[in-house]
């Protein structure tokens, strides 16, 4: 059986595009741990459009992602647990707020930085929180507010 050597040149170039590809699609997902992270936790009213996974940003800029979400059965919260990269110290007096994108965008988590001086240690529970706002709940309200008028 012979081979062409175009087609097992082109075979090769197709195989490196695709590692390539799968390289590239694990970090971008944060699949790659090139430094090492600490865990926050923080509980929400609402995690509405978050998962595992989702970006946690800080200013904009990605600096971990959700490692847990959960129920907790005795408070009916969403109890989530985030890792944030090794380095960035997040003030203690620091909110948590689920975000949107845009309108018709993904949610994330983002930390809305205090000026405390003194930071958070890992495994510490972000008390300040502002859950998902659902676009459809403010709809509703709005259209059942608006044919109201005040005399």
């Amino acid at each position: 059986m012979s081979h062409n050597p175009t087609e097992v040149f082109a075979g090769g170039i197709v195989l490196a595009a695709a590692i390539g590809f799968a390289v590239y699609a694990g970090q971008a997902a944060g699949l790659s741990r090139a430094g090492s992270t600490y865990d926050l936790n923080a509980s929400f009213r609402s995690l509405e459009g978050v998962s595992v996974g989702t970006d946690v940003r800080l200013a904009g800029v990605k600096i971990g992602t959700v490692t847990g979400v959960g129920l907790n059965p005795e408070t009916f919260r969403a109890d989530t647990v985030f890792s944030v990269k090794e380095g960035i110290e997040i003030p203690d007096d620091s909110a948590v707020i689920i975000s949107s994108e845009g309108l018709l965008g993904g949610n994330f988590v983002e930390i809305m930085p205090g000026g405390s001086p003194f930071a958070f240690e890992a495994g510490d529970e972000i008390e300040d929180t502002q859950g998902a706002v659902s676009l459809i709940s403010l709809l509703v309200k709005f259209v059942a507010g608006g044919g109201e008028e005040e005399s």
